[in-house]
Formats: C-alpha cells, structure tokens, sequence
C-alpha cells in the first residue's frame, strides 16, 4: 500500500504526454485539457462557456443528458429550441436539418453520441454534417461512447467534444476530458458570461496552461486518477482500438440476439442500428417491474451488469452495461443465463437453448 503513498509529484511533461494520448484517441489536432473529476464536469464547463446571453442553440434530446444540457444552456442566457425525440429510437439528420431551417439564427447546436442510460446512439458522423453546413458550433457527448464506436472529433468537424474514462475506456470515474477547435475558443473568449476564475473555466485552462505551452501545471495533479487513465490508454494501445471497438460492438450484437431468442423480454431501442455498443437495454411486457425483475437477475448472478433504469423509465425497462472489461462473450453468457433464470422463476417462458445458453 505504501507505494501508493509515496509517489512522485506528476511533471507537466507527463500530464501534457497524457493530453496527447486523450488527443489521439479522439483523432484530434485541437487543444485537449484534461480535467480532474467525472464527465459532468467538462460538459458543464462547455455548456456554460458557449452558451452566450441571447444566442439560439438547438438541444437535440434522445435521453437524461440532453434534458441536463437544456437547463444548462438556458441558465447562461440562451434561446433554446429542444429537438426531442422518443428514447428508443435515434435523432436523424435530416430532423436536425429541418430544426436548423426552422430557427436560421441558431449558432450551437448540442448533442449526445451514446446515451448509456437508454441505450441508444445518434448518426454523429451525419448530423455534424449538417451542422457544419450551417455554420453553428456542435458539442458532443462522447462519454459513452468513446472506445466503443469511431470517434473522428476533426473528421467530423467537432468543436467540443467530452469524455470520461469510466465507461468503455474502463478507466476512472474521477477523470475527464474535453477536446476544444479554435472556433469554440473564439466563441468562449468572447462570450462574456463565461465562467471566470472558476473550476468551469476553460479560458482559465487556456490562459494559464494550453496557450501557456504546458510547462507549468495550474494545479496539484489527482496522481492516481491521472496514472490510472494513464494504465487504461495502455491497454487500448495494446489490443488496438479497432479490436476495443470490435469487442464492444459484438457483445452488444450478442446480447441482443440472445434476448430475442430467450423471449420474454424485447429491446428498448427498437432499431438494432440505433444501438449503442456500450448498454443494452430492455423493455419488460406489462405487470413486470423493472427493478424487481433486476433484483431477481442479480441474486441468480450478483456479477452480472444489470439495473433497472432510472427515471420515467425506472418500472419498464433494464440495463445491461457491457463496456470495458464487461465487453465480453462471457459477460453476455451470464447474463443471459442470470435473465433465463429470474425469468423461469416468475413463470415466465426463457428459451436457453435458442439463446444458445445451458440451463
């Protein structure tokens, strides 16, 4: 235990060398600063620094966060237009086209990849299409789904991109990141509602830090978190991205065929190309609580990823988190396994051997 005890204070150089590796991940050339604390944090920070007195932004919501971010934007002063569409399915771009058309005026535009909580994901790559063309800035909430489906922050023409290490990266909780474009600073920068000499400061970021040239750290490092996000952008070089990818999108593809062939319960997300790879999740037919079905599932297999989900969505539907480690043919197996189980127990049919499971 001493060892943890007694490390060496974390240089500049290794934080910066960190920044870079989060900047290769995201297939970035821009500014990335790496934030102590879980995802929320940079989101916010993004939110409420391009969110200037007046402007009109476009909140798509296919899930919780983008409710968040509607508060947000509307607390630092802007016209918001929310783009709302049912949880179990995904925005189009040409829903996000016609939104644009609609409101001309509008210059930001935010956006959620992958919502873990209802399991779907979003057309990133052809919806920034649109945006770009439109001439607003996009964020997006990567959280989700970095490393586990592609990411091209540049390619795509993303001007803030967020994410956390917890998820399919199966880094800390406690680490974070946003990727900033020259557009986005400029739009900061001149925002005068922008947090200042505030932990949401990204312009305190820039000043004293990235334009800085990264030689003199604005803070003590969190050495663990920062080591630990560290050992987890090791393991992704050592497998490959494409073989991270690969993994989380073949248990998502697993575990929903598995379903299927069970019976019982069927797929929230009704389109399996709506999916997102890193959480399934799964509507129970009526008079089945979620979170009573869930509780049965975890006493067959207490290792099993499965909850109900929270909100409105709390009594009908459950979560499978396979992201990360829990990424897995094995992962899938048990659950599958654990559902059959808690299943068979209320008397209720679960075909194993079609699910290509014992039991």
């Amino acid at each position: 235990m001493t060892e943890f005890l007694d490390l060496p204070p974390l240089t500049a150089a290794r934080f910066a060398a960190i920044e870079d590796r989060v900047a290769a991940l995201l297939r970035t050339r821009n500014d990335v600063v790496v934030m102590q604390g879980e995802a929320l944090l940079p989101l916010e920070a993004a939110v409420r620094g391009a969110a200037h007195p007046g402007s009109t932004a476009l909140n798509i919501v296919t899930g919780p966060y983008g409710q968040t971010f509607g508060g947000w934007l509307r607390d630092g002063g802007a016209k918001v237009v929310d783009l709302a569409v049912p949880f179990d399915t995904a925005v189009t771009a040409e829903q996000v086209d016609q939104a644009l058309r609609d409101r001309p005026e509008t210059d930001f535009v935010s956006l959620v990849h992958a919502e873990a909580a209802t399991g779907n994901t979003n057309p990133v790559a052809a919806i920034a299409a649109v945006v770009r063309e439109h001439g607003a800035l996009l964020m997006l909430d990567a959280v989700a789904s970095v490393a586990a489906e592609p990411l091209l922050t540049d390619a795509w023409g993303v001007d803030l991109c967020v994410v956390g290490g917890q998820k399919a990266m199966g880094g800390p909780a406690g680490v974070s990141a946003v990727a900033v474009s020259p557009r986005a600073w400029e739009r900061i920068a001149a925002n005068p509602a922008a947090p200042r000499r505030s932990y949401l400061s990204l312009l305190d970021w820039r000043e004293r830090w990235t334009a800085a040239g990264r030689t003199v750290l604005p803070h003590a490092p969190a050495q663990l978190e920062m080591l630990a996000l560290e050992a987890c952008l090791d393991r992704i070089d050592a497998e490959g991205l494409d073989g991270v990818l690969a993994r989380h999108r073949a248990a998502a593809t697993a575990l929903r065929a598995g379903v299927l062939a069970l019976g019982t319960l069927t797929p929230y997300v009704r389109r399996a190309e709506d999916a997102a790879p890193v959480a399934t999740t799964l509507r129970t037919p009526p008079g089945l609580d979620a979170a009573a079905l869930a509780a049965d599932v975890l006493r067959a297999d207490p290792g099993v990823p499965v909850q109900a989900a929270g909100g409105a969505l709390a009594g009908e539907v459950l979560r499978v988190n396979h992201y990360g480690p829990a990424a897995a043919p094995e992962t899938v197996r048990r659950t599958l396994a654990a559902l059959a189980t808690a299943l068979r127990g209320r008397g209720l049919p679960a075909d194993t051997a079609a699910a290509g499971i014992t039991g």
